[in-house]
């Protein structure tokens, strides 16, 4: 993230660091998306628990390659101090050409330089037609 936006957080930081981690992740780059979060990071997605920003370079890595046509939206939900809560859809493709959206919920909690310290996301996938898409390209 180009931005620097530190707890605590208002509306409008609350909301920028949402649109800038979304704009982040639609870039499908493990590297420039790992350097909004903290050396030491902890993660859970799904079942998956790793830490740090090799892990989650690995991670994103693995999922761009099986998630193709990836495109998410992200909304805030809530927010405290330190602490952003978002829900996000995204819709992506398997090498069969099956579409599927993605429904979820992360809680993110940051440091004081701002980056993300810890994200926790529950993720549900459901096969879509092409034709059902929502999130424009």
């Amino acid at each position: 993230m180009s931005e620097k936006l530190v707890p605590p957080f208002t509306l409008e930081t609350a909301r920028r660091k949402v649109q800038l981690a979304e704009e982040n992740w639609n870039s499908r780059d493990p590297e420039k998306v790992s350097l909004a979060y903290s050396e030491n990071s902890e993660w859970r997605n799904r079942d998956e628990f790793f830490r740090g920003r090799a892990a989650i370079q690995e991670f994103l890595t693995r999922k761009w390659q099986k998630e193709g046509g990836y495109r998410l939206k992200k909304e805030l939900w809530a927010y405290t101090d330190n602490r952003i809560s978002v829900r996000f859809e995204y819709e992506w493709h398997d090498d069969q050409g099956q579409w599927y959206r993605t429904h979820g919920n992360e809680q993110w909690e940051f440091d004081e330089e701002g980056l993300m310290r810890r994200r926790d996301a529950s993720l549900n996938d459901y096969p879509i037609n092409e034709n059902e898409r929502r999130i424009a390209v």
